[in-house]
């Protein structure tokens, strides 16, 4: 482990530490020992767990995480990563790609990565891992093939933690599938500029 890496995971760590301390100094125990604290809902948890693998993601145009679940059971997780093997992102730079947007605009969309939800998909795939009536927990609403994946494995619901600019066509395939999908925030997923 590098110099580099340490002081990320000791980053890591101190924001956990205050987070802890925050909570504890919230709770209040009471005269019969039991304590105000309250547990983080199932779907608070798996989000929570999403921004931790989100950490591995190798392109900072997407910094994303995936987890699959079933009965309060993480099946899979994905995080957005180029193909095993091929080159990071953080390491030679993004490979972009213009894109034509609905509204006639254009924009560079970066395709050296795989997606978060891809990744997830791919891990369940490769382990023997069902996913077929589960929730996937992501950063935005997946992009139209995400969408288009997870309905063909059979996942009944998704939770985004914040809408993709370009969602329509998702929400679109969602809804005639019967995918329920949730949105933690209204707020639009934000972009780091080229």
């Amino acid at each position: 482990m590098n110099a580099e890496e340490k002081s990320h995971i000791e980053k890591i760590q101190s924001q956990l530490q205050l987070l802890l301390e925050k909570e504890n100094e919230e709770v209040i125990a009471k005269a019969d020992g039991k304590t105000n604290y309250k547990r983080p809902t199932w779907d608070e948890y798996f989000m929570a767990m999403m921004e931790a693998i989100s950490l591995r993601s190798t392109c900072d145009r997407g910094r994303s995480g995936c987890v699959i679940v079933k009965d309060k059971q993480v099946l899979a997780t994905g995080y957005v990563g180029s193909s095993v093997g091929d080159d990071h992102c953080d390491d030679v730079g993004h490979l972009f790609q213009k894109r034509y947007n609905p509204d006639g605009t254009s924009s560079d969309h970066c395709i050296r990565t795989v997606h978060a939800e891809q990744n997830a998909i791919c891990q369940a795939a490769k382990r023997g891992v069902p996913v077929e009536g589960g929730t996937l927990y992501c950063r935005m609403t997946p992009c139209p093939v995400c969408a288009k994946m997870i309905i063909n494995c059979g996942i009944v619901r998704v939770v985004a933690q914040r809408r993709y600019h370009d969602a329509r066509e998702s929400e679109r395939v969602f809804k005639k599938a019967g995918v329920k999908l949730e949105h933690v925030s209204e707020e639009l997923q934000q972009y780091p500029k080229n």
